[in-house]
């Protein structure tokens, strides 16, 4: 890459740059709900290798994790990073200098984890990345509540997006993550990145097929929550047929309990609200909902073998790379 220059961007006087719409002043230093301040705060830049086959490939995906999140869900599997708690300060010159070094180390993506609250700032990095010679695609990996003038802002940016549907249901989004807008919101914004990033593509990069548009929508299946799954797989089916990619995920790792066990008394307070989190999703339900998908005809999803509930998923937030 080219000696990075200097770049110019604007933080929000009153953020709205996710569906919460808390109107911080971040601009002034002032914390959001989603846990963001002025700071740009990244918890660990690396190769990932457990993304999906056209993500992570064999060479892994260069994820870097941002801290905080718009979600907050009960369930977080990311949950030290999500309430800030492992995070360092860093510059958008520095984020824009990362992506060069994922670019180097292999990477076949630049993908922006849990990226919403710092739109401003990851785009101007992308920018500057690129003006400096990084040409991978970029992916904006979310949680799937997004505004729809954010995902419009990423227009020249971002490539694809890698994004989670959670819930068709309102009232296990307003359970789980507070936002019984979730349905509404989300659907909104996966329109938005199918008009802006159009259909799934792909090329062949060092011998390996990549991600290089469209949408992947994943959805994490919860405990007991199969009704929910098959409604928000017919939604999206019905709603945007193979315009996008689906992944259904059966990975759900039962973290909350394990926190309360080790005497987290924050984690035993979410889990006495919702003690249903403290199962694994059975075998059984996952396959209803693949037989439920195949009978819908939803054709070419990624889906999960056995085994896939394990804590090896979930990286260590231990500033690699940062």
């Amino acid at each position: 890459m080219q000696e990075l220059k200097s770049v110019g961007y604007e933080l929000p006087h009153s953020c709205h740059e996710c569906p919460r719409g808390c109107g911080a002043n971040r601009a002034a230093g002032e914390c959001g709900l989603c846990g963001a301040d002025g700071r740009l705060m990244v918890a660990r830049a690396a190769l990932h290798f457990w993304e999906e086959p056209p993500i992570s490939g064999e060479d892994g995906s260069g994820t870097v994790f941002f801290a905080g999140c718009p979600l907050r869900c009960a369930y977080c599997q990311n949950a030290d990073i999500a309430l800030g708690e492992h995070a360092r300060a860093i510059t958008v010159e520095r984020l824009a200098a990362i992506m060069g070094e994922l670019e180097g180390a292999g990477a076949l993506n630049i993908n922006c984890v849990t990226p919403t609250h710092y739109g401003p700032q990851i785009r101007a990095a992308v920018a500057l990345a690129r003006e400096a010679g990084m040409e991978l695609p970029v992916l904006w990996n979310t949680g799937g509540y997004e505004t729809v003038e954010a995902v419009r802002a990423n227009r020249g940016l971002v490539d694809a997006y890698l994004t989670d549907f959670k819930y068709a249901d309102a009232a296990l989004a307003r359970r789980y993550s507070r936002a019984a807008d979730y349905p509404e919101v989300a659907l909104a914004a996966l329109a938005a990145m199918v008009e802006e990033a159009g259909e799934p593509r792909y090329d062949e990069y060092r011998g390996q097929e990549r991600l290089v548009g469209g949408v992947v929508v994943r959805h994490l299946m919860l405990p007991g929550a199969l009704e929910n799954s098959k409604a928000v797989v017919r939604l999206l089916h019905e709603r945007f047929g193979n315009a996008l990619r689906l992944s259904l995920m059966n990975q759900y790792t039962p973290v909350l309990a394990r926190s309360a066990a080790g005497g987290n008394a924050r984690a035993a307070s979410a889990l006495a609200m919702a003690p249903e989190l403290a199962n694994t999703v059975s075998d059984a339900e996952y396959e209803e909902l693949l037989d439920y998908a195949d009978a819908l005809g939803v054709q070419d999803y990624f889906w999960q073998e056995g085994g896939a509930a394990e804590e090896s998923f979930i990286p260590a937030f231990d500033f690699t790379g940062v």
